[in-house]
């Protein structure tokens, strides 16, 4: 994991140099048994908990803002870290999504656990960041539990298992595309492979 960390923040670093061809196994997995989506998609399957993840947070933005308007950006929030609280934490993420407040909310997350060391311990000490973000705490409280919030846990947890997620952060495109991250060598690079799957038409 070491690696990983070092391997994404070098793509921050280094300067783009040309053109690459991309190629399957090499720079990208197909995922046999994913249905593909219907639209151009990219998703980013993260955990709050993960340090990679928070490391990676920069990149994903630029790579949000870069992307064309007929690509679709999406995140899916991970629970196989953290046990009970990692399940906590997605919820706390469809809730985020619900509210409309992950941009309010997500960075206050990330930097509580990773550079104030902030131990989370359940739904209690979740709901406190979310408040510290400036969402009433009584709104956290009416969207929790609701159908909406259980459903998109659900579909998550089955986007995790489908996609056959086994370690974040991690990129697919397409809902068939999975990224070989350690195969680019800049973040440019890295923005141009996801273009190239976001557009592939097979």
């Amino acid at each position: 994991m070491k690696k990983l960390l070092l391997g994404l923040v070098a793509l921050c670093l280094v300067p783009f140099a040309f053109a690459k061809d991309f190629k399957e196994g090499e720079n990208y997995e197909v995922i046999k048994m994913a249905a593909p989506t219907a639209r151009p998609e990219v998703t980013e399957y993260f955990s709050f908990l993960c340090p990679h993840c928070f490391a990676f947070e920069p990149m994903i933005k630029e790579l949000k803002e870069q992307l064309p308007e007929n690509v679709k950006f999406s995140r899916n929030h991970v629970d196989f870290l953290g046990r009970d609280l990692g399940v906590e934490l997605s919820r706390s993420y469809a809730v985020m999504e619900l509210l409309g407040v992950e941009d309010k909310v997500a960075p206050k997350m990330f930097s509580l656990i990773h550079e104030q060391h902030l131990r989370l311990s359940g739904r209690d000490d979740i709901r406190k960041v979310f408040v510290a973000a400036g969402v009433p705490g009584e709104d956290f409280d009416s969207a929790v539990d609701t159908f909406s919030v259980n459903g998109r846990l659900a579909q998550m947890e089955r986007n995790t298992q489908s996609a056959d997620i086994k370690g974040v952060p991690t990129i697919i495109v397409n809902g068939k595309y999975k990224l070989i991250t350690s195969s680019v060598s800049s973040k440019e690079e890295l923005f141009q492979l996801v273009d190239f799957l976001a557009s592939k038409q097979d």
